[in-house]
C-alpha cells in the first residue's frame, strides 16, 4: 500500500516514513490513517488504553498524567508531522484525541456504559469546539495548535461526564 502524500486524509507526509515515531505516535498507531472519521477513530483507539492504565492502577485519575504525557509528546509529534505535510492541524493527527479521551474519562471508574457515555462526550465537544476551543483551533498552529483545542474540549467534556456520574449514582 503506497501512503505517500497527496493531499488529504489517510495519506503520509512524502518524506516521513511510516516506520517514524512521530508518525506511530501523532496518528496513534495508525488509527488517524483510517480513511473516514479520524478523530473518531483516535478517539476510539484510546479508549483500550485508558482502560488499562485503570486498571493497571486501580485509580482512574492516573489518566491525568497520562493525559499530560500524550498532551506533550503530541506536541512533538503532531508538529513533526503537520510540519512535514505542511498543514496546520492534519486530519491524521489524533494523538490531541487519545490526551483529551484520556481527561475525559479520569473522572469515572472503569465501566464500559461510562466509558461509552464520555466517548460520546468527548467526540460531542470536540466537534462542536465550544470557546476557547473554537478560538485555539483557527488561530494557533502547530504542535501546540493541535493539541491545544481538543485539551479544551477535552475540559469541557470531562465536566460534563463528571455529572452525568453524579446524576447517574
Amino acid at each position: 500500500m503506497n501512503l505517500k502524500l497527496q493531499h488529504g486524509f489517510g495519506r503520509l507526509p512524502p518524506d516521513l516514513s511510516i516506520a517514524h515515531p512521530a508518525v506511530w505516535l501523532a496518528t496513534w498507531f495508525g488509527a488517524g490513517l483510517l480513511p473516514i472519521a479520524p478523530g473518531s477513530w483516535g478517539s476510539l483507539a484510546a479508549l483500550p488504553f485508558a482502560a488499562l492504565i485503570d486498571w493497571w492502577t486501580g485509580d482512574p485519575l492516573m489518566l491525568i498524567p497520562a493525559a499530560v504525557l500524550a498532551f506533550c509528546v503530541g506536541i512533538w509529534a503532531g508538529g513533526v508531522y503537520a510540519e512535514h505535510l505542511g498543514v496546520g492541524d492534519p486530519g491524521p493527527v489524533v494523538i490531541d484525541e487519545v490526551a483529551a479521551q484520556w481527561l475525559t474519562l479520569s473522572v469515572v471508574p472503569l465501566d464500559p456504559v461510562l466509558f461509552g457515555i464520555g466517548f460520546f462526550l468527548f467526540r460531542l465537544a470536540d466537534t462542536v469546539k465550544p470557546w476557547p476551543a473554537n478560538w485555539l483551533d483557527r488561530n494557533l498552529k502547530g504542535g501546540l495548535g493541535i493539541m491545544l483545542d481538543d485539551a479544551v474540549a477535552g475540559v469541557y467534556s470531562t465536566i460534563a461526564l463528571y455529572l452525568v456520574h453524579r446524576w447517574l449514582i
